[in-house]
Order: C-alpha cells, then structure tokens, then sequence
C-alpha cells in the first residue's frame, strides 16, 4: 500500500513539474514573439535613421541625392525645370513625373512611388489626408496663383444674365475659394461663417439665379464652351494658354483665399526632415527662381519668400 501511495504521489510530481515547464515554455515563447517584434520595429526605424543620414551625408560630401517629384505640368513642372541646374549644384538631382489630376500625386508620394510633389495648397492636402487616410507633409510653401473668373459664353461679369451657368471645382478647398470669389463680386452670397469650407448649398442670395456647376478642376478649361463663366485655379488656367490678365475677376493679394492657398512642397511624413527636401524649399524660394516665376507668368504666378 505504500509503495502504491509513494508511486502515485512521484507520478503526480512528474506531471506536476510537466505543467509548470510547459508554462515556462510558453512564457518564454510569447516573450521571444515580443522581442522579435519589438526587434523588427527597432530595425525599420533604423533603416530609416540610417537612410536620411546617408541622404545627409551625401548632400555634405558632394555627392547627387536622385529624386522624383510629381507635378502638374503648368506652372509646377516648369518652375522645377527652372530649378534643376541650381539644385544639382546643392547636391540635388531632379527627375520630374508629370501628372494631370489632383489625386494620383499624392497617392504616389504616400505610396514612395516618388519623393514628393508640387501641385497643391495646404486646405486640400489637409482634405485629401483625411479623406484617404494617408500620411502627406507640407515642407515649404512657394508660390502663390491667383484665382480668376474667365468668360465661356458669356463676356460681361458686370451685367450677368439671369440662369447664367457657372463652372466652379468639385474638390472641397477649391470650391470654397470660387465661391467666396463670386461673392466678392456680387454674384451671390454665402452664410456667415462659411468661409473656406463652403460649398454651394451655403449660399443665401442667389439673385441672378445662377447655376453653379460642379466640374473636376483639371476639366474646367474644357468646359468654357459649354458654361457662361468658369472659377479656374491659376496653374490650369496658364496651362490651357489663359493669360492672368484675360480674366474678368481675380482674387486680390490680401484675400483671405491669397493667403490660404499658396501652392507648396509636399513629401511623405517620413521624410518632412530630409536634408533634399529642405535643399528644394531652398532653391525653389531663391531670387533666382523668383524672377523667373515674376518674368514667365507676370502676375498670374506670385513667388513667396
């Protein structure tokens, strides 16, 4: 009976001292997972680290840092094409991608597809990001384009017909800013407080009747033989060969819109500290780079310091 008793109780401390190894087994496990992990994610941070250092690194050395940068191809594309012999001197080698919408620019620079953009103002990068959930940072603002009022059907602003057909962006920010430029000139008005968030069912006083058709901004130069008037961004106006001073109504400098909307230097988040992107911001808002926007575009394209 009590060698049964001695057994049994030996078989219980074996299975006993069983358990508790599984479980330190497992333990060990999980904290290995947490360490790999935890490894893993130390490793992306310093491959990052390690890359800006050497982006760093070879601007201090002489050495050319190659970049893409997406743009729009007028004014954006020949402003940097105005800019590449000064930017390789600073160690900077340009390639630029050209793109004709508002949305593949900033897709391919949240995606790493190119190294940053110039296209676009700070509310609609502030709209895209939230809207797309992607993760693109302004680095420097360059230039200004005023926004113009130009003749489709119709010539005379001043004495608009009642049920006058009006082109305006379909995109939030800029369509805010063609409709606070048409109130400015009396053709309708918008709530109070609607400010750069407007959007046509805010406007209160519509005396004209006019209709405001909503049109995806790169389109509007092709629909001016279709519309009485079209709200153009500056940059789609000079490229479909619209002179600034052709316009019927432009948004004065010391608008709230002029000083909202300048056009900027836009990067993924990761590299908002990248020594070439700083070297662009640079160059780009350099006298040299100045005159040529003032001499090229004469008014329709306002350089910022």
């Amino acid at each position: 009976m009590r060698k049964r008793i001695a057994a049994l109780l030996l078989g219980l401390a074996v299975v006993s001292l069983a358990a508790c190894g599984g479980q330190k087994a497992d333990t060990k496990t999980e904290t290995k997972k947490e360490t790999e992990a935890g490894s893993e994610k130390a490793t992306e941070n310093e491959k990052a680290a390690e890359s800006e250092k050497a982006t760093e690194a070879a601007a201090a050395s002489g050495e050319t840092v190659k970049i893409k940068i997406g743009a729009t191809p007028s004014p954006h594309a020949e402003i940097l094409e105005a800019a590449k012999d000064a930017l390789k001197k600073k160690g900077v080698e340009i390639e630029i991608v050209t793109y004709n919408d508002y949305v593949q620019p900033n897709i391919a620079t949240d995606e790493g597809q190119i190294d940053a953009n110039y296209f676009q103002h700070q509310p609609y990068l502030d709209d895209f990001n939230k809207e797309n959930n992607t993760h693109v940072v302004s680095v420097g603002k360059i230039h200004y384009e005023p926004f113009g009022i130009y003749a489709g059907k119709s010539k005379d602003l001043k004495n608009i017909q009642d049920g006058a057909k009006i082109a305006v962006p379909n995109d939030t920010t800029n369509e805010a800013r063609a409709l606070l430029l048409l109130e400015a000139n009396g053709i309708i008005k918008l709530k109070d407080g609607a400010g750069l968030t407007a959007t046509k069912q805010d406007i209160v006083e519509n005396p004209h009747n006019v209709e405001i058709y909503e049109v995806e901004a790169a389109q509007i130069p092709r629909s001016l033989d279709s519309v009485d008037f079209a709200c153009m961004n500056g940059n789609f106006a000079i490229q479909a060969n619209y002179k600034p001073s052709e316009a019927l109504a432009a948004e004065k400098s010391d608008s709230e819109a002029a000083q909202t909307y300048a056009n900027i230097i836009a990067v993924a988040e990761k590299n908002k500290d990248a020594a070439w992107a700083k070297t662009l911001v640079e160059v780009l808002t350099s006298k040299e780079i100045q005159d040529f926007i003032n001499k090229k575009y004469e008014g329709g394209v306002v350089p910022l310091s």
